[in-house]
Protein backbone atom coordinates (compact mmCIF):
# COMPACT_ATOMS: atom_id res chain seq x y z
CA UNK A 1 0.00 0.00 0.00
CA UNK A 2 1.48 3.52 -0.98
CA UNK A 3 1.25 6.49 0.82
CA UNK A 4 -1.83 7.68 -1.05
CA UNK A 5 -3.69 4.83 -0.18
CA UNK A 6 -2.96 4.82 3.53
CA UNK A 7 -3.86 8.15 4.08
CA UNK A 8 -7.48 7.36 2.13
CA UNK A 9 -7.69 4.09 4.19
CA UNK A 10 -7.27 6.38 7.53
CA UNK A 11 -9.61 8.72 6.67
CA UNK A 12 -12.28 5.92 5.81
CA UNK A 13 -11.55 4.90 9.13
CA UNK A 14 -12.53 7.65 10.53
CA UNK A 15 -15.66 8.32 8.68
CA UNK A 16 -16.57 4.97 9.39
CA UNK A 17 -16.07 5.54 12.95
CA UNK A 18 -18.43 9.05 13.23
CA UNK A 19 -20.89 7.09 11.65
CA UNK A 20 -20.75 4.58 14.37
CA UNK A 21 -20.52 6.88 17.42
CA UNK A 22 -22.50 9.68 16.22
CA UNK A 23 -25.62 7.91 16.09
CA UNK A 24 -24.61 5.61 18.70
CA UNK A 25 -23.58 9.19 21.40
CA UNK A 26 -24.98 12.29 19.61
CA UNK A 27 -22.87 14.87 18.20
CA UNK A 28 -22.74 17.17 21.07
CA UNK A 29 -21.49 14.31 23.27
CA UNK A 30 -18.92 12.92 20.65
CA UNK A 31 -15.61 13.82 21.26
CA UNK A 32 -12.21 13.80 19.23
CA UNK A 33 -11.06 11.20 20.98
CA UNK A 34 -13.64 9.24 20.77
CA UNK A 35 -13.58 8.76 16.53
CA UNK A 36 -9.91 8.56 17.57
CA UNK A 37 -10.54 5.21 19.80
CA UNK A 38 -13.27 3.66 17.11
CA UNK A 39 -11.30 4.21 14.62
CA UNK A 40 -7.77 2.73 16.23
CA UNK A 41 -5.64 6.24 14.85
CA UNK A 42 -4.35 8.96 16.58
CA UNK A 43 -5.62 12.75 17.01
CA UNK A 44 -2.32 13.27 15.02
CA UNK A 45 -3.95 11.76 12.19
CA UNK A 46 -7.04 12.91 12.83
CA UNK A 47 -6.26 16.55 12.38
CA UNK A 48 -4.63 15.76 8.97
CA UNK A 49 -7.76 14.99 7.48
CA UNK A 50 -9.96 17.43 9.35
CA UNK A 51 -9.45 20.49 11.22
CA UNK A 52 -12.93 20.33 13.42
CA UNK A 53 -15.11 17.80 14.67
CA UNK A 54 -17.55 19.85 12.73
CA UNK A 55 -15.14 19.23 9.43
CA UNK A 56 -15.66 15.46 10.24
CA UNK A 57 -19.53 15.48 10.56
CA UNK A 58 -19.46 17.00 7.60
CA UNK A 59 -17.58 14.63 5.43
CA UNK A 60 -19.30 12.04 7.68
CA UNK A 61 -22.50 13.61 6.32
CA UNK A 62 -21.48 13.01 2.86
CA UNK A 63 -19.82 9.78 3.38
CA UNK A 64 -23.25 8.37 4.83
CA UNK A 65 -25.28 9.76 2.11
CA UNK A 66 -22.93 8.01 -0.12
CA UNK A 67 -23.19 4.18 1.32
CA UNK A 68 -27.22 4.99 1.38
CA UNK A 69 -27.13 5.62 -2.13
CA UNK A 70 -25.30 2.72 -2.86
CA UNK A 71 -27.13 0.58 -0.52
CA UNK A 72 -30.49 1.89 -2.15
CA UNK A 73 -28.96 1.86 -5.81
CA UNK A 74 -28.73 -2.15 -5.91
CA UNK A 75 -31.64 -3.20 -3.77
CA UNK A 76 -34.22 -5.45 -5.04
CA UNK A 77 -37.15 -3.41 -5.58
CA UNK A 78 -34.59 -1.45 -8.16
CA UNK A 79 -35.63 -4.46 -10.22
CA UNK A 80 -39.67 -3.68 -10.55
CA UNK A 81 -41.21 -2.59 -13.54
CA UNK A 82 -44.38 -1.25 -12.54
CA UNK A 83 -43.66 2.02 -10.72
CA UNK A 84 -46.02 1.69 -7.69
CA UNK A 85 -44.57 -1.76 -6.90
CA UNK A 86 -41.21 -0.46 -7.04
CA UNK A 87 -42.72 2.29 -4.56
CA UNK A 88 -44.09 -0.04 -2.38
CA UNK A 89 -40.93 -2.32 -2.58
CA UNK A 90 -38.69 0.49 -1.58
CA UNK A 91 -40.70 0.78 1.99
CA UNK A 92 -40.62 -3.00 2.14
CA UNK A 93 -36.62 -2.44 1.91
CA UNK A 94 -36.68 0.03 4.26
CA UNK A 95 -38.62 -2.55 6.96
CA UNK A 96 -36.67 -5.26 5.97
CA UNK A 97 -33.25 -3.14 6.88
CA UNK A 98 -33.95 -2.24 10.61
CA UNK A 99 -31.91 -4.75 11.63
CA UNK A 100 -29.17 -5.07 14.83
CA UNK A 101 -28.33 -2.92 17.26
CA UNK A 102 -30.09 1.09 16.88
CA UNK A 103 -26.71 2.91 15.59
CA UNK A 104 -26.75 0.31 12.42
CA UNK A 105 -29.87 0.73 11.05
CA UNK A 106 -30.84 5.11 11.98
CA UNK A 107 -30.09 7.39 10.32
CA UNK A 108 -27.07 9.99 11.09
CA UNK A 109 -28.22 12.95 9.17
CA UNK A 110 -31.62 13.01 11.28
CA UNK A 111 -29.72 12.16 14.47
CA UNK A 112 -27.32 15.46 13.68
CA UNK A 113 -29.79 17.74 12.36
CA UNK A 114 -31.74 17.16 15.77
CA UNK A 115 -29.07 18.38 17.48
CA UNK A 116 -27.21 21.33 15.23
CA UNK A 117 -30.15 22.88 13.19
CA UNK A 118 -29.86 26.11 15.30
CA UNK A 119 -26.44 26.13 16.16
CA UNK A 120 -24.37 24.24 13.28
CA UNK A 121 -26.16 26.07 9.98
CA UNK A 122 -23.26 24.27 7.95
CA UNK A 123 -24.39 21.05 9.32
CA UNK A 124 -27.56 21.09 9.17
CA UNK A 125 -27.30 23.10 5.43
CA UNK A 126 -25.49 19.89 4.31
CA UNK A 127 -28.18 17.05 6.32
CA UNK A 128 -31.25 18.74 4.32
CA UNK A 129 -28.87 18.42 1.20
CA UNK A 130 -28.61 14.50 1.68
CA UNK A 131 -31.97 13.93 3.10
CA UNK A 132 -33.78 15.99 -0.10
CA UNK A 133 -31.64 14.59 -2.33
CA UNK A 134 -32.64 11.03 -1.51
CA UNK A 135 -36.12 12.29 -1.45
CA UNK A 136 -35.92 13.61 -4.49
CA UNK A 137 -34.99 10.09 -6.27
CA UNK A 138 -37.80 8.75 -4.82
CA UNK A 139 -40.28 11.50 -5.91
CA UNK A 140 -39.03 10.35 -9.50
CA UNK A 141 -40.51 7.31 -8.61
CA UNK A 142 -43.60 8.75 -6.86
CA UNK A 143 -44.32 11.02 -10.19
CA UNK A 144 -43.99 7.93 -12.56
CA UNK A 145 -46.39 6.20 -10.35
CA UNK A 146 -48.91 9.40 -9.96
CA UNK A 147 -48.86 9.59 -13.45
CA UNK A 148 -50.20 6.20 -14.67
CA UNK A 149 -52.11 5.48 -11.31
CA UNK A 150 -53.63 8.77 -9.37
CA UNK A 151 -53.11 11.44 -12.63
CA UNK A 152 -55.65 13.96 -10.88
CA UNK A 153 -54.48 13.63 -6.85
CA UNK A 154 -54.37 16.83 -5.42
CA UNK A 155 -51.06 16.39 -3.89
CA UNK A 156 -47.38 16.55 -5.32
CA UNK A 157 -44.54 13.90 -5.86
CA UNK A 158 -42.15 16.04 -4.21
CA UNK A 159 -44.46 16.38 -0.81
CA UNK A 160 -45.32 12.86 -0.67
CA UNK A 161 -41.57 11.94 -0.74
CA UNK A 162 -40.84 14.19 2.08
CA UNK A 163 -43.53 12.48 3.79
CA UNK A 164 -42.26 9.34 3.14
CA UNK A 165 -38.49 10.74 4.89
CA UNK A 166 -40.62 12.51 7.66
CA UNK A 167 -42.38 9.22 9.08
CA UNK A 168 -39.02 7.57 8.31
CA UNK A 169 -37.17 9.76 10.86
CA UNK A 170 -40.23 9.74 13.40
CA UNK A 171 -39.86 6.06 12.78
CA UNK A 172 -36.10 5.71 13.98
CA UNK A 173 -36.96 8.52 17.10
CA UNK A 174 -39.59 5.82 18.49
CA UNK A 175 -37.38 2.69 17.65
CA UNK A 176 -34.77 5.10 20.36
CA UNK A 177 -36.99 5.64 22.66
CA UNK A 178 -38.12 1.55 22.88
CA UNK A 179 -35.29 0.24 22.27
CA UNK A 180 -35.53 -1.94 19.22
CA UNK A 181 -37.14 -1.98 15.56
CA UNK A 182 -40.52 -3.27 16.02
CA UNK A 183 -42.04 0.07 16.65
CA UNK A 184 -40.39 1.73 13.45
CA UNK A 185 -41.40 -1.57 11.44
CA UNK A 186 -45.18 -0.68 12.30
CA UNK A 187 -44.71 2.73 11.48
CA UNK A 188 -43.66 1.98 8.17
CA UNK A 189 -46.04 -1.07 7.58
CA UNK A 190 -48.73 2.04 8.56
CA UNK A 191 -46.84 4.12 5.97
CA UNK A 192 -47.11 1.76 3.21
CA UNK A 193 -51.13 1.58 3.69
CA UNK A 194 -51.29 4.92 3.30
CA UNK A 195 -48.84 4.80 0.66
CA UNK A 196 -51.85 2.55 -1.38
CA UNK A 197 -54.60 4.50 -0.95
CA UNK A 198 -53.24 7.40 -2.68
CA UNK A 199 -53.24 5.67 -5.82
CA UNK A 200 -56.55 5.07 -6.63
CA UNK A 201 -56.95 3.33 -10.08
CA UNK A 202 -59.36 5.36 -12.58
CA UNK A 203 -61.67 3.46 -15.63
CA UNK A 204 -59.32 6.38 -18.02
CA UNK A 205 -56.15 4.73 -16.99
CA UNK A 206 -53.95 1.96 -16.57
CA UNK A 207 -55.50 -0.13 -13.57
CA UNK A 208 -53.53 -1.80 -10.72
CA UNK A 209 -51.41 -4.34 -11.37
CA UNK A 210 -52.39 -7.92 -11.13
CA UNK A 211 -50.72 -9.04 -8.33
CA UNK A 212 -51.68 -5.60 -6.59
CA UNK A 213 -55.44 -6.27 -7.37
CA UNK A 214 -54.98 -9.75 -5.92
CA UNK A 215 -53.16 -8.70 -2.63
CA UNK A 216 -56.03 -5.81 -1.90
CA UNK A 217 -59.16 -8.36 -2.69
CA UNK A 218 -57.48 -10.28 0.12
CA UNK A 219 -56.60 -7.84 2.42
CA UNK A 220 -53.09 -8.59 2.35
CA UNK A 221 -49.66 -6.61 1.62
CA UNK A 222 -46.43 -7.96 1.30
CA UNK A 223 -43.85 -6.81 3.85
CA UNK A 224 -41.31 -8.77 5.01
CA UNK A 225 -40.60 -10.53 7.83
CA UNK A 226 -38.06 -9.08 10.53
CA UNK A 227 -35.76 -11.77 11.72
Amino acid sequence: MNATEAQHESKVRFLDAALQVIRTKGYSATRIEDICEAAGLTKGSFFHHFATKEDLALAAAAHFAAMADGLFATAPYQKLADPLERLLGYVDFRIAILQGPLPDFTCLLGTMVQETYDTHPDIRAACDTHISAHAAQVAEVIAEAKRRYAPHAPWSAESLALHIQAVLQGAFILAKARQGPRVAAECLQHLRRYIETQFTPTKEHEPWPASRKSRLSSGSTTTPKRR
